[in-house]
């Protein structure tokens, strides 16, 4: 137990964001004088504030340390309490106060803090509905998602499932993956497969068929055996996939659920592009968590794994040319490089993936017909790059002169330094060997208004170029990362300011449209081929209920998975520009997601949401037995 422990409230107060009270509590047998106290959260201090009882030492981003009076002694069971108003945000979530703290002492150690939720004062925080009702099934088959045609009539339950005799080697070793990826997420479940034949058992045939779509499958059932239909492997995982998650289902609730004794499944995906996006800058992930949630990406059928690798708080990703990309830039403390973010401590934190360990997880994926598309991105969100390589920055460019919206200086990386294409090019280079995917993601979002504009080495450019602010520099920069790129035989793939100040070549590139359903129209109606992924239904982060003590992020609202179900993406795009539309992503964003059980309690049913959403048309989406299968599919 931590011999400090710091608790915070908020009080609303018209006209502003309201009033923080912090209360340090000293639970050691000494006197507690000389020191600072850091914390770390998404409800920042502005730069006008009011501190009484203390003073603001420093900030960066979501970091704050602050400073006693001058002298202060807090005794043993004694308390220092400050108040701060003038706060960059209203918080509407408990989870939106401290994500870790220490104290630093007189010698310049570093202690750990315990902290608690934030509390709310002077208002009722409401209560939570439940997330899920209990739901109820009108044909009894797990399986999510919804398959596009099925008449099936249930019968016996087989004890397995198992290939029939001098099946393919081919179709043995597909069913053999699919068992290895059911015993990875269910290792207490008896299998659903065998590769030998067993009494009790159902034999599945194997079929070619050149006239089903791609990634199309058929099932068919009759008492003796099953027949799987599909003209390439991505079809025949589908349709195993579905097999296992019948047989798991049956077992798993015999009251609700059966296996198929006579009937056929027709099923394909609704869209190509059906995507989740994991923030590893943020908070970082062991490789085997990675490989767990591209598993759950596969038990529900999703294709891409968005893998965002760098941001202002991290750069994760191996690159020989620049070790100090890791050394620095992946390293978060007290005196560190990189200061402490959301839920860095006292203690300092790190975690890149090796090069050998990208090739071990895009080989996974690959397995289970999932494309990995990596990010890094540029040029906003590049503190921790800028950081590490001090040469990327324009020395001549007055520091602080812009600020991004999560409160980083200077973040965005100068497109008239020479060595900014060099490093990107090398960087490319060893990207492209890693990465077989046709698109590496670039980022492109939230450059600051006025980025750069104070560099000389950019008003220079601008004067040669004829460009006009922040905007048109950016488009400047990605029209050259772009030709980079295509050197390389790779497409752009981008947030949707990628297309600000003239945006880029539409011609091989992909947009993603977070900000709002109507930014989705506007790239469609520009050219640009798009993927939704709005904040406001398919960022994973927001909270999933309005009430105080719900967790999550606040910017976009909040979304219950019953809305995140219902959002139909195609929708908000005319008729005319749907041929436009890739498909939909989940995306995850991890400032907040400090343990496995607040990920699991976000991410989950709202990944299967979106997954049944990218998959099976609106119109046989049912979200009553969504709710009563998605409580038996795997978590984090």
């Amino acid at each position: 137990m931590a011999d400090y422990h710091l608790e915070a409230s908020w009080r609303p107060i018209e006209g502003s964001f309201g009033r923080l009270t912090f209360t340090l509590f000293n639970l050691s047998t000494e006197p507690l004088s000389g020191f600072s106290l850091a914390y770390t959260s998404e409800t920042r201090v502005a730069d006008k504030h009011v501190c009484d009882g203390g003073s603001l030492k420093r900030r960066l981003a979501h970091f704050h340390e602050f400073l006693p009076p001058d002298g202060l002694s807090v005794s043993p069971a004694g308390r220092w309490r400050f108040t701060i108003e003038g706060l960059s945000r209203e918080p509407k979530h408990a989870t939106s106060g401290i994500k870790s703290a220490y104290l630093t002492l007189g010698d310049g150690r570093h202690v750990p803090v315990g902290f608690g939720a934030l509390m709310l004062e002077g208002r009722d925080g409401g209560v939570a509905p439940p997330l899920l009702p209990p739901g109820r099934v009108e044909e009894p088959y797990a399986l999510l998602p919804w398959p596009l045609a099925l008449g099936l009539k249930a019968g016996d339950l087989p004890d397995v499932l198992y290939p029939v005799e001098r099946s393919r080697p081919d179709a043995g070793k597909a069913l053999s993956l699919v068992l290895a990826l059911y015993q990875r997420l269910y290792p207490a479940e008896n299998a659903p497969f065998s590769l030998a034949a067993l009494k009790g058992g159902r034999a599945i045939r194997f079929v070619t068929e050149s006239s089903i779509a791609a990634f199309a499958y058929e099932l068919r059932f009759s008492s003796h055996e099953i027949v799987l239909s599909s003209a390439d492997a991505a079809g025949r995982q589908y349709g195993l996939i579905s097999l296992a998650q019948l047989l798991h289902g049956a077992r798993a609730d015999r009251e609700s659920f059966k296996f198929p004794n006579f009937g056929a499944i027709a099923d394909q995906p609704r869209y190509d592009w059906r995507g989740c996006h994991l923030d590893v800058s943020r908070q970082f992930y062991p490789v085997a968590d990675v490989e767990r949630l591209i598993d759950i990406l596969a038990w529900n059928k999703l294709s891409i794994f968005h893998w965002h690798l760098t941001d202002d708080e991290a750069w994760r990703l191996e690159i020989k040319a620049y070790p100090a990309l890791t050394e620095i830039g992946a390293r978060r403390g007290p005196d560190e490089v990189l200061v402490p973010q959301l839920g860095d401590g006292a203690e300092p934190r790190s975690g890149h993936y090796t090069q050998d360990d990208v090739s071990r997880i895009v080989a996974h994926a690959a397995s289970l017909h999932i494309e990995v598309v990596p990010e890094i991105d540029i040029p906003g969100h590049s503190s921790a790059t800028l950081l590490s390589l001090p040469a990327l920055v324009d020395g001549q460019e007055a520091p602080d002169s812009y600020r991004a919206v999560q409160g980083y200086p200077n973040n965005a990386l100068n497109p008239a330094v020479d060595f900014t294409y060099e490093f990107l090019g090398k960087v490319f280079d060893e990207m492209v060997t890693l990465f077989p995917s046709e698109y590496l993601h670039i980022g492109g979002d939230e450059v600051a208004r006025g980025s750069w504009l104070s560099s000389p080495l950019c008003k220079a450019l601008m004067e040669r170029e004829k460009l006009s602010g922040t905007a048109e520099l950016q488009s400047y920069f990605l029209k050259r990362i772009k030709a980079m790129l295509s050197e390389r035989g790779r497409k752009l793939a981008g947030w949707n300011e990628v297309s600000h100040g003239g945006g880029v070549e539409r011609d091989g590139t992909l947009l993603m449209a977070w900000e709002k359903p109507a930014v989705g129209i506007e790239l469609a109606e520009e050219g640009y081929e798009v993927v939704m992924t709005p904040g406001q239904a398919y960022y994973l982060d927001m909270a999933q209920a309005e009430a105080w003590a719900e967790p999550g992020a606040a910017w976009a609202g909040f979304s219950p998975p019953e809305h995140t179900y219902a959002y139909e993406a195609e929708g908000e795009l005319p008729e005319a520009l749907r041929q436009k539309m890739r498909g939909i992503q989940a995306c995850i964003w991890t400032e907040n997601f400090l343990s496995r059980a607040y990920f699991n309690r976000l991410v989950f049913p709202r990944l299967s949401a979106v997954a049944e959403a990218a998959w099976t048309p609106s119109a046989r989406k049912d979200w009553d037995r969504f709710a009563a299968i998605v409580r038996m599919w795997p978590v984090l």
